[in-house]
């Protein structure tokens, strides 16, 4: 597969925390696939990021376009 997947949706817990992503193939992955995408390079537009916390977060690059926001993705419901 050459062309590499983006996120298109996302769906966030009763705290707002991203708790799963829509791919443009129509993928759903948990955090933590995602997470696993995304380190292994087949996911564009986003990159990981250790939070003060020590965990690992995605984020969107920047770019200061606030639309491609990960947070400002459309939500998608339970199929």
């Amino acid at each position: 597969m050459d062309t590499k997947e983006t996120f298109i949706a996302v769906r966030k817990n009763a705290d707002g925390d991203l708790k799963e992503f829509k791919t443009s193939s129509g993928r759903i992955l948990t955090y933590e696939e995602a997470l696993q995408q995304v380190q292994s390079g087949m996911i564009e537009g986003v990159n990981t990021f250790t939070g003060k916390d020590g965990e690992t977060y995605i984020r969107s690059n920047p770019d200061s376009d606030r639309s491609n926001n990960l947070d400002s993705l459309p939500t998608f419901e339970e199929e």
